[in-house]
């Protein structure tokens, strides 16, 4: 961050709140920021139609058809990272939670916005969250903050608080913290796992899971490790029995979260997206009984960070 670069004032905000800028300078995601390529997360399917959004210093890979993204990419810059993401927020005319905004290069219609999200129980979930794109020269870093406040960046979640969705939004800090303290680049991949299966509301339907992979050079070489967030309503009883009970016209009944981290490979699979280089260069060792495949975390001392 350069103190000697002012950010910029915001945009000129159109009727009802929505902004209209060009997005014409948004570089995006950077599949060589580490040394090594690690290709933007696409579908396995060509069949799967998806649209290509760069942002500043991360891309959003979006299914029209679902509404949402089917995956993420940022570049997180540890020497260069904001020490006041929140300022750099309410610089650039983002207070609290952030003013929400349609992407214009989209249709309105395409997208889960604020019909998704009024009136009930369900968060507007970041996927590349605020604070990991701010890096750089102030404007940059500003820019790149208000650019995670788009809803193809967002996704429905359940806005109950507890231990397991705690331990999800601080893996990021947790590699952000050593980003920072030791210099280092890392990149995030973040997504939801997307399946026919799941609930429908107000149009969408409410993915159960989500997943992440962090990508980060180690001793010279390029090493992964991945995690799943979960909300399915209970894992020990029927799912699709929990789901059919709700109310008419009400949220899907989700479950407190669970966090784990899980094979890349069993990303790959879940999703059918490619993942490049990454399954091969997983920081998690094999386990021979599938019960130890997923290791569930209930604090960070459960990460396994040496294959």
């Amino acid at each position: 961050m350069e103190p000697t670069d002012p950010p910029p004032s915001p945009p000129h905000p159109r009727a009802g709140g929505q902004r209209r800028e060009s997005f014409d300078d948004r570089t995006g995601y950077d599949e060589d920021f580490l040394g090594p390529t690690v290709p933007l997360p696409l579908p396995v399917r060509a069949s799967v139609e998806t649209v290509i959004l760069p942002y500043t210093h991360f891309t959003v890979v979006f299914r029209p058809d679902r509404r949402l993204a089917a995956s993420t990419a940022v570049c997180v810059q540890g020497g260069q990272l904001s020490e006041d993401g929140h300022g750099m927020q309410a610089a650039n005319g983002v207070h609290g939670d952030g003013v929400w905004e349609f992407d214009p290069r989209l249709p309105d219609e395409q997208q889960a916005g604020n019909d998704v999200y009024r009136n009930n129980s369900l968060d507007r979930g970041h996927l590349v969250r605020r604070l990991d794109p701010v890096w750089g020269p102030a404007a940059v870093a500003a820019r790149a903050a208000t650019d995670t406040f788009h809803y193809p960046n967002a996704v429905p979640q359940s806005d109950l608080i507890n231990q397991g969705r705690q331990l999800w939004q601080g893996l990021e800090n947790y590699f952000l913290d050593h980003a920072a303290e030791f210099d280092r680049r890392l990149t995030i991949l973040t997504g939801p796992v997307l399946h026919d299966s799941d609930p429908p509301y107000r149009g969408i339907q409410v993915p159960l899971r989500f997943w992440k992979v962090a990508a980060f050079m180690q001793e010279g070489a390029l090493a992964s490790t991945a995690y799943v967030l979960d909300q399915s309503p209970d894992l020990g009883r029927d799912a699709e029995r929990a789901l059919a009970g709700a109310k008419p016209g009400a949220p899907p009944p989700l479950g407190p979260f669970r966090t784990y981290q899980v094979p890349v490979s069993d990303i790959a699979e879940l999703t059918e997206l490619e993942f490049g280089p990454l399954p091969d260069v997983d920081l998690m060792p094999p386990f021979r009984s599938p019960e130890d495949r997923w290791r569930r975390l209930e604090s960070f001392d459960d990460i396994v960070l040496q294959s």
